[in-house]
Parts: structure tokens; sequence; C-alpha cells
């Protein structure tokens, strides 16, 4: 397939070499000229404007920071909007759904094009690895129309429901994760506080009911050397301050994402924003694994 990518971040350039390995005909576009630069080294095809793109590849992948990056991309000066060749918008980024409805539904009144709004889970290393869960909302033919593409970088794609839908499950993902993370922090920096090796915490419970994937992962990196970022606390305050807003507007209360969010924002304020996520165990240890 031909097939657009907007948005070469953390994310978009693994899931873009993906693409390639899959044999996809890739063209690629970013804000700034140097990841565009190095795929077309390994094969994508350059485009000077979002517009260019979508005039080259009825259908486009985005992968942005926020709402307001996705709407210049897509709305904006020469966006993917302006060209008349856009059928299909893939929409990767983690944004309100109140704002992918919306966007959705002048997509479709100005260009006739659909709009999937279609997040993913996994990090950099499952976007890498090829290993990513994609949620999507939208309509269900287009998404069965654009899996086979999708899997190039996913190993599960799953339709949730119409426009939207796919940007809430998003949020009950990062939920869940969030504030899993901050008890992770907690547990290590109770155990250090107590003369306890925390390194050893992923051993000792391994395979008990505290065990899990983001135990496995996020203790070493809260008890070693500070990691490169994967994701950011700052990226994870956005979602979590989305989840806010949704549960707000809806009623839903949400008393442990609440508080597990001013720990996220705490550490923002402490100047870790754009640290990797395990780095919240800095709100507990301005030090950590520097303690038997």
């Amino acid at each position: 397939m031909k097939i657009g990518f907007c948005g070469l971040g953390r994310m978009g350039v693994p899931m873009v070499r993906c693409l390639l390995r899959a044999g996809h005909e890739v063209h690629v576009w970013n804000r700034s000229t140097g990841p565009a630069q190095a795929l077309a080294a390994e094969g994508a095809q350059v485009c000077a404007s979002p517009r260019a793109l979508a005039d080259a590849c009825p259908w486009v992948a985005l992968c942005v920071f926020d709402a307001a990056a996705v709407e210049a991309v897509v709305f904006g000066t020469d966006g993917l909007a302006a060209s008349r060749g856009l059928q299909v918008l893939i929409d990767h980024s983690s944004i309100p759904p109140g704002h992918t409805r919306a966007f959705a539904r002048r997509l479709a009144d100005t260009q006739g094009a659909q709009w999937l709004d279609a997040p993913v889970s996994g990090g950099t290393g499952g976007a890498a690895a090829g290993t990513l869960a994609v949620m999507v909302g939208g309509d269900a033919a287009v998404c069965e129309q654009v899996t086979p593409v999708l899997r190039a970088y996913a190993q599960r794609v799953t339709y949730m429901g119409p426009s939207g839908a796919g940007q809430v499950t998003k949020l009950c993902n990062q939920t869940i994760v969030a504030t899993t993370i901050a008890a992770i922090a907690e547990a290590v920096a109770l155990a250090q506080d107590a003369g306890v090796d925390a390194a050893r915490l992923a051993e000792a419970l391994a395979g008990g009911w505290a065990d899990s994937t983001l135990l496995q992962l996020f203790v070493p990196r809260m008890t070693q050397e500070p990691p490169a970022a994967q994701a950011t606390l700052d990226t994870m305050l956005k979602d979590l301050d989305t989840v806010a807003a949704l549960a707000r507007s809806q009623g839903t209360a949400i008393p442990v994402a609440a508080a597990a969010g001013q720990h996220y924002r705490l550490a923002s304020r402490q100047g870790h924003g754009a640290d990797d996520v395990s780095q919240l165990i800095r709100v507990f240890d301005p030090a950590p694994g520097r303690r038997a």
C-alpha cells in the first residue's frame, strides 16, 4: 500500500520503519526536517507539506502531541484537509474525544474524508517491535479496511465504536497505567525508606497478585540510573488532565486517578516533565537507586 505519515517523534519514527519493513510505500512529513531526512535514507519519500503528502497518499496516519497540533496539521495552511486526494485519516495522537468528534465532522463536511481515531499503547518499544495495541473509533468498515496496514506496527487492532471511542479507550488505558506507575513508585519508596533493597521487588513479587508488566518494567527503571525517556511525565500529565476533563463532563468519580495526577503535576513542577515517566519516583526520593 501507499500510505502517508505525519509526525516523526518518539513513536512516529519506529512506526514508519515498521511500515517500510512491511513493504509499504511510505511518504512522510514532519515539522522539523531531520527525522524525515533520516527516514528518507531508509526508503521513505519526504513531502514538503501535509497537503503534498495527502496529494500523494489517499490514506494518511498522524501521530502528534496534542489536539492543537492535530488541528494545525489537518486544517492549517497547506494542511491535509487542503488536499482533495485525502480519503482516510488515521489519527494515532492522544487527544480529547470531543475534539476528535469535532475534527471528524469537519473533515467529513469539507472533504468527504473518513477520520479514524486510533490511539496506541505499547510505548516506543512496542512501536519498534511492531507490537502496539491500537484502539479505534469511527466507521467500522473503514477500520476493517485499514487494519492490514496497521498490522505493520500493531499486534492488536480493536474496533471500539463510533468516533471518539478510540480516544475514550486510550484514556482508560492511561488511567490504569498512570495510577499503577504511581503505586509502584510509592512501593519503591516504602522499601527504600525501610532499608530494604527496592531493586529486588520485581523478583520478589513475580508471580504474585502484585506482579504485572508494569512492575517488571518500572522497578528497574526507578532503582537504577535514570533512563532515556520513552514516555515523558508531561505526556502522562497531559493525558491525565484529559481523563479529568472527560470525567468532570460526564460526572464520573475518579478519586484514584485524580490523586495520581497531582503526583505527576508535582514532578513536572519540580522540573522533571521531560524525564521518563519512571522518574515519578523523584517525587518520593530525589536520588532514587542510590540507597541500599
